[in-house]
């Protein structure tokens, strides 16, 4: 593959010349375009592409003529297998001298939009037509006339099968060896003192954030990092700080939906916070309430439903809450990290029955119940055993954008 500088934008760039395209197509390596993750539009000469311009940034990743976002470098010889075969969350744009190659994992957890005249991003206001959704699973390939040429679907079912006849302490030994084997490298946690980030941080030698508005919870999550014997950086956030940042947040999760708005705001702030800090990756405990059961609505279902709802708020976690998380993680240019989204974590947790989850013992409802019982081996119980609000309450951010908007 010959390579040459050029200009464009103004600004020095590299073009690949494909020397075996079926077409003369150049793609072009944009070095400097903001808060896109993944992006790349074509140059249109009688319906065919003549150009296509490229673009990846942290915490994607550029590899030749693929741009992805995913932990695990995708094996292109697999290609029409990428869901079953990369197991982590990701979003593969890759281009071969025939079509152009995209998919997402199963989850949906990392965004992906395209239109038919061969533009491709992580997000969907970049377009100039109406973008369509990779879908979740989804293999999909387009030649350089824009055309649809195969398109394959993986279903949930096909990845993440419920195992029977395994005994539920076999499967939380199989969640603990997963969580103590997960690196999480130049990272720090968001830190709430809740179950799910208390139990990450006993685990992983890694600094502790946090944010907030509410000086109570201020005062829990200074004393409960004191307990794990932990250092803690806290940002107290004001009005004026949410007034600053609200515009930023809708514009990344491109929804005007208020639950997600108080929901991404905390998030945003922490993820900017932790950048300012200099770390390149943030843990969170996304994925801990829809697999243990953390959700107050699960309390008023009986088991049967349970099982469906659980199951039920496991297939939309990308649509829900990732696809929301990752947008806000491209536009602070930090790597979202979420241990207890490892596959190896999901398919011990869905196959836990849900009364282990939602437990009832002695009167009482007791949520997330077998992820405290694990969690009572690295935490005290006063940590382990806490019920707390969700985010947008416990920070106090619903509350500031009621008041603002």
């Amino acid at each position: 593959m010959a390579k040459n500088e050029i200009k464009f934008a103004s600004r020095k760039i590299l073009a690949c010349n494909w020397n075996n395209f079926s077409t003369t197509h150049n793609l072009y390596c944009m070095s400097n375009f903001q808060s896109m993750a993944i992006y790349a539009f074509s140059e249109l000469e009688s319906g065919k592409v003549k150009r296509i311009y490229a673009s990846s940034r942290y915490p994607s990743k550029q590899t030749g003529n693929v741009f992805y976002d995913s932990d695990i470098t995708p094996n292109l010889k697999f290609a029409d297998e990428l869901p079953l075969r990369l197991e982590c969350l990701f979003s593969v744009v890759a281009f071969r001298p025939s079509h152009v190659l995209l998919s997402r994992d199963i989850l949906g957890g990392k965004p992906l939009y395209y239109s038919l005249d061969m533009t491709f991003s992580s997000f969907k206001n970049y377009f100039e037509s109406e973008p369509i959704e990779v879908l979740p699973g989804e293999v999909l390939k387009i030649n350089y006339e824009g055309e649809i040429i195969e398109r394959k679907y993986y279903p949930f079912d096909d990845i993440f099968k419920k195992e029977k006849d395994v005994e539920v302490d076999e499967l939380v030994e199989r969640i603990e060896k997963a969580l103590l084997n997960f690196k999480p490298g130049f990272s720090c946690i968001a830190f709430s003192g809740g179950v799910d980030s208390s139990l990450l941080a006993a685990i992983y030698d890694v600094p502790l954030i946090s944010v907030t508005a509410n000086e109570k919870e201020e005062e829990w999550i200074r004393y409960a990092a004191k307990v794990l014997g932990k250092a803690i950086e806290i940002f107290r956030f004001r009005e004026k700080d949410v007034k600053e940042v609200v515009r930023d947040v809708n514009l990344a999760i491109e929804t005007d939906d208020f639950l997600q708005l108080s929901i991404a705001v905390p998030i945003y702030l922490a993820m900017k916070f932790a950048k300012s800090l200099g770390y390149s990756g943030i843990i969170f405990g996304q994925g801990a309430d829809e697999l243990f059961g953390g959700y107050k609505r699960y309390e008023e279902l009986d088991y049967m439903q349970l099982e469906d709802e659980i199951l039920k708020d496991v297939r939309s976690l990308g649509e829900k809450n990732l696809v929301r998380d990752t947008k806000i993680a491209y536009k602070n240019e930090i790597k979202l990290i979420a241990p207890y989204l490892n596959w190896d974590v999901i398919r011990a947790a869905i196959s836990i029955p849900v009364e282990y989850k939602v437990a009832r013992v002695d009167g009482k409802v007791i949520r997330k119940y077998i992820l405290r019982k694990l969690a009572e081996k690295y935490l005290p119980k006063e940590i382990a055993w806490r019920d707390k609000k969700a985010i947008q309450y416990s920070t106090g951010v619903s509350k500031i954008l009621k008041k603002i908007l």
